[in-house]
């Protein structure tokens, strides 16, 4: 009942209802009982889609209430109760396969989980317990790994448990209820992310703007009946009526339609959508972000070689399309046990990457059983051992005692071993090369190390780095207890790099090249190796053959030297500059003038990104307006990425498969999640096809709606205002058009138009140029102009020239003008002129010959305005594909026309018609033809002339207020940019420092506000702009 009360309340469906109460007490009895059967179907619909959410949010939130738990209670042991009894500090017994009623910290043991409902992400994680420590740091800050791997998020499953040798897998209740994730996902289904569209604003304008027309139709009726002397009942009667004429009671269905039908075809190309409204938005996007692996690139990598060291020095390359088996090594240890790959009934799962890696080294995974207990190995622990297809291996089995996840801040993972039979244990570390060397003992890092990896990145190899160190711990509880940063992750020695080749999708690149025929930018943003970045940019063209690559590498300051941002043009350009072209010096170098602009672009790891946003802000928006790759991003980099991207007032498209992209995918007015599952809260939209053939279909399904509700929107405004002028004519002489007349334009005419108007499939070829963005444009606005001072002029000619013809005569309500035949029409038209000069006029008159003039002329231009409004090419395929607009618009057009010819005396006395002479009947015809060519050839060859716009915003000096078309010009114009082989330093100090809300990762900035010369942050940051 509180759906159906809040939906009749409305502030529409009010309005509607003091229309239809207007209405029937005026006997407009078929068009009402038509409107109120729409609007209570639309009610039902409406409230029992609310009520499905409503029940669904409810089973959503109360599934996890209704869980049995185990909870350790102080001086009672273990205890059994429902989980809406759960408190924060409540220790929780986690036994197996379950549920996670609440969010909970992992103390002890570890646990697999599947976190698909929160990130769309179908790949288990593995959950480690919190570190423990002596110091009082708050335990989200003193691990410096990501410290959502401890964390049991709300909503998620437990697949799998792995007790410690301290007793079962405990976690102390965080959050429960509202509070957990599963909280803030419920929270936002219920109150969304408002869309900050001009679209939706416009609307609202557009409708006041229509209100105001009604209100001066209003005092102008007032005006008219009280200057005639009507009683004030029936002056107040016939004045509401005409407010009611300029708010079409459709208007709200047929806004929807559009997004309606887009959101169905995009459903049959496997595109699911959770949040409709952002289609209109999709139709503005002009830059989308990729992802890389998985999203432009295969999911699956292939196994390239090995590059084991030895001696400080690189080896020999073994590689492993020579179909050998891996040769035994401190390399292949590190491969069979540095992943985070799990047994789940008696399938290997894990990421893909982990996974490809395991099979190469052909070794098998086992549980622990009772033979390899006796070499003192936990049962609960995974054991690894050689295959059949091995290589030879002194080693009988290795077990991995302890891990420390992957996490994209630290790019880096390690596990614990223990080689069965030996007494102490091994630590493997793998990861980002760069990264991973860091933690190596610096004499066991080959001296060509960079040029090494730069040999295999170069080629767009995905290289991942190991290394190794023992542990002189004899002790697992010791193991249990160890922290990551001081006795795992130090001091390691370096074993050698895995090459992975990681290809292209197949689809990836004619994509990217549609895209950049649209004139729609495109943006890398990876975990992965900058060199590697490049070269996939390079090879699926989205850095096109012949531009220029700049690195932007910047560095902390450091003691007494500053922060620094160095500019260094890559070499070796596959397509390199024409030898006609002329070059501007910049620094110590020069660039081709043709490499500027839009032909050179920016590529930046995470680090530089960083140090850049807090050190060089004012470089930062420059950096953007012409960055294409950015690698090494952590998830909280690439959201805040996304975030500065929006204000440069670009429409961010971004694409993404991983968890790590889901706060991107939030942030983005379009995030696409590559995803198996039909709709992910981790993004507004899922595409069950895993490629990025998704973009250009969704971009194109929103211009196609976005056209589409201009179009509706531009119809049923010129709708109320055709008949408001006609019934305002009529008004002047106390008269009205008809029940049947309103009956027939609403119903069978607008009605029908507006609910398939929107049908128009999409135009399969994207357009270099987006439609306009805000209904409050010119073209839009003269087009509404122009086309009402057209009916004005046709409607008022009509009016006055139908006074003027020798059988006209004022016809009241009892005249005896309306004749069975047109054989005796003169005759009695003379009469009836004569004997009627002074008969007193009858307020709501509707037989007249006003009405039977200005009717067809309304209802024609109602037709025809439909027609001119629904727009084809280049956003929506030619109105001729779509069968029933077309076919309503012909029959409604052949309707009118038979209507208007006809000579049947029944249909003439349910129409309210007089006869009139065939001539004049033609004479209407000819007016409302005349009117739609005009009409026609001024929509298309002046308001929808694109060039034609462009010239005049060129002569007139109107330039974009978007802050990209700023940045671009300014540039443009600056001959020292872009710099290249040069080092800029930070001269401002702390000063430059800024801070960006939508920031977030486990290295983050600091979020405190500094106040600069009396200024936030914020405000900072664009003034020395």
């Amino acid at each position: 009942m509180l759906f159906l009360y809040l939906q009749v309340l409305n502030p529409f469906y009010v309005f509607q209802a003091f229309t239809l109460t207007l209405w029937l007490s005026q006997g407009y009895i078929e068009y009402s009982v038509a409107i109120i059967i729409l609007s209570i179907i639309s009610i039902v619909l409406s409230v029992y889609d609310l009520r499905q959410q409503s029940v669904k949010l409810h089973n959503l939130v109360e599934d996890h209430n209704k869980v049995q738990v185990t909870v350790m209670v102080k001086d009672k042991g273990l205890q059994k109760l429902e989980s809406h009894l759960l408190v924060p500090g409540d220790t929780l017994i986690l036994p197996g396969k379950t549920s996670l009623p609440c969010d909970a910290i992992l103390i002890d043991g570890s646990c697999v989980v599947t976190e698909g409902m929160l990130t769309g992400e179908s790949i288990p994680v593995t959950k480690t317990p919190l570190p423990h420590t002596e110091n009082t740091v708050a335990w989200k800050s003193h691990s410096l790994e990501d410290y959502r791997k401890h964390v049991l998020f709300c909503g998620t499953e437990v697949i799998q448990v792995k007790p410690s040798g301290q007793g079962p897998v405990r976690a102390v209740v965080l959050q429960t209820g509202y509070n957990t994730a599963k909280g803030d996902l419920v929270r936002s289904i219920l109150y969304p992310r408002p869309l900050n569209f001009k679209l939706y604003n416009d609307a609202f304008k557009f409708i006041v703007f229509l209100a105001f027309l009604g209100i001066v139709g209003f005092f102008y009726a007032l005006g008219v009946y009280m200057y005639h002397g009507v009683s004030p009942r029936d002056t107040a009667t016939m004045a509401l009526l005409l407010l009611t004429v300029t708010v079409p009671p459709v208007l709200p269905a047929a806004l929807t339609t559009g997004i309606v039908y887009a959101q169905k075809r995009l459903k049959k190309k496997k595109i699911f959508c959770i949040s409709p409204q952002r289609i209109n938005m999709c139709g503005q996007i002009n830059l989308v972000c990729f992802d890389k692996t998985g999203t432009l690139t295969e999911d699956g990598l292939d196994l390239w070689g090995t590059v084991p060291t030895a001696d400080n020095c690189f080896q020999e390359v073994n590689s492993f399309a020579s179909g050998k088996a891996l040769p035994w090594g401190p390399l292949c240890a590190a491969m069979t046990s540095c992943h985070s790959l799990i047994l789940l009934n008696g399938t290997i799962q894990g990421d893909p990457l982990d996974l490809k890696m395991f099979e190469g080294t052909a070794w098998i995974m086992e549980d622990c059983d009772a033979d390899y207990r006796t070499f003192g190995m936990p049962g609960s622990n995974i054991i690894i051992k050689p295959g059949p297809k091995a290589s030879w291996s002194p080693v009988e089995a290795i077990a991995i005692l302890r891990q420390f996840p992957f996490s994209s801040s630290l790019q880096r993972m390690s596990v614990v071993a223990q080689v069965a039979g030996e007494d102490h244990f091994h630590v493997y570390m793998k990861g980002a090369p760069e990264m991973l060397a860091k933690f190596c003992k610096s004499e066991t890092v080959p001296k060509n190390f960079p040029q090494e990896l730069r040999k295999y990145t170069i080629q767009g190899f995905r290289v991942i780095a190991f290394a190794h160190k023992g542990l002189k711990m004899k002790k697992l509880s010791e193991v249990e207890n160890l922290a990551r940063w001081k006795k795992v992750e130090s001091d390691l020695t370096f074993l050698g790099l895995l090459i992975m080749e990681n290809r292209l999708k197949k689809e990836s690149k004619p994509v990217l090249k549609e895209l950049h025929e649209a004139c729609i930018r495109t943006v890398m943003i990876t975990g992965d190796n900058l060199q590697t970045a490049i070269t996939v940019a390079k090879n699926s063209e989205m850095i096109p053959g012949g531009s220029q690559v700049i690195l932007v590498e910047a560095n902390e300051p450091e003691d007494f030297v500053p922060a620094s941002v160095t500019w260094q043009l890559v070499e070796n350009q596959e397509n390199g500059p024409e030898k006609n072209e002329t070059c501007v010096n910049i620094g110590n170098s020069s660039v081709p003038d043709g490499a500027r602009g839009s032909c050179y672009h920016f590529a930046m790891s995470g680090k530089s990104y960083q140090v850049i946003f807090q050190h060089f802000n004012s470089l930062l928006p420059k950096i953007l307006v012409n960055g294409t790759i950015f690698a090494r991003m952590s998830p909280g980099q690439k959201s805040s990425l996304i975030e500065e991207f929006q204000k440069l007032n670009y429409y961010v498209g971004m694409c993404g498969d991983g968890a790590n992209d889901c706060g991107a995918l939030k942030m983005a007015h379009a995030g696409i999640s590559l995803s198996e599952q039909e709709a992910s809260v981790a993004s507004p939209f899922t595409s069950k096809i895993a490629n990025i053939a998704c973009v250009p279909h969704l971009i194109r399904e929103g211009r196609a709606a976005l056209v589409s509700s201009f179009g509706v929107f531009k119809y049923l405004t010129m709708y109320g205002i055709i008949q408001l002028i006609g019934a305002s004519l009529l008004y002047w002489q106390l008269q009205l058009f008809g029940n049947y007349q309103y009956l027939m334009q609403d119903v069978a005419i607008t009605l029908m138009v507006c609910l398939t108007m929107s049908s128009t499939h999409a135009y399969p070829k994207l357009a270099p140029y987006r439609p306009a963005g805000q209904l409050l444009s010119p073209p839009l606005l003269l087009s509404v102009f122009l086309n009402t001072c057209f009916t004005c002029i046709v409607q008022i000619c009509a009016f006055l020239y139908v006074k003027q013809q020798p059988w006209y005569c004022e016809v009241y309500r009892y005249s005896k003008c309306f004749l069975d035949n047109q054989s005796n029409f003169s005759m009695n038209m003379s009469l009836e002129r004569n004997g009627t000069e002074n008969a007193t006029l009858i307020p709501g008159s509707v037989l007249s010959f006003e009405s039977t003039t200005l009717w067809p002329l309304t209802t024609i231009n109602c037709i025809t305005a439909a027609f001119i409004f629904s727009k084809g090419k280049p956003f929506r395929k030619p109105i001729y594909t779509n069968y029933i607009f077309s076919f309503l618009l012909i029959s409604a057009l052949g309707l009118t026309v038979f209507i208007l010819f006809s000579d049947f005396q029944d249909i003439y006395r349910g129409m309210e018609f007089i006869p009139t002479l065939t001539s004049w009947r033609v004479s209407i015809l000819v007016a409302a033809l005349t009117q739609f060519c005009v009409a026609f050839l001024v929509e298309d060859f002046i308001l929808q002339n694109r060039k034609l716009w462009l010239w005049i915003k060129k002569e007139f000096g109107f330039y974009s207020k978007s802050q990209y078309r700023h940045w671009q010009k300014t540039l443009a114009e600056d001959s020292t940019w872009p710099p290249t082989n040069r080092t800029d330093y930070s001269g401002d100090g702390e000063n430059g420092f800024y801070i960006n809300r939508g920031y977030e990762s486990p290295e983050q900035i600091p979020k405190a506000k500094l106040e600069l010369e009396g200024q936030t942050t914020e405000q900072h940051f664009w003034t020395r702009l």
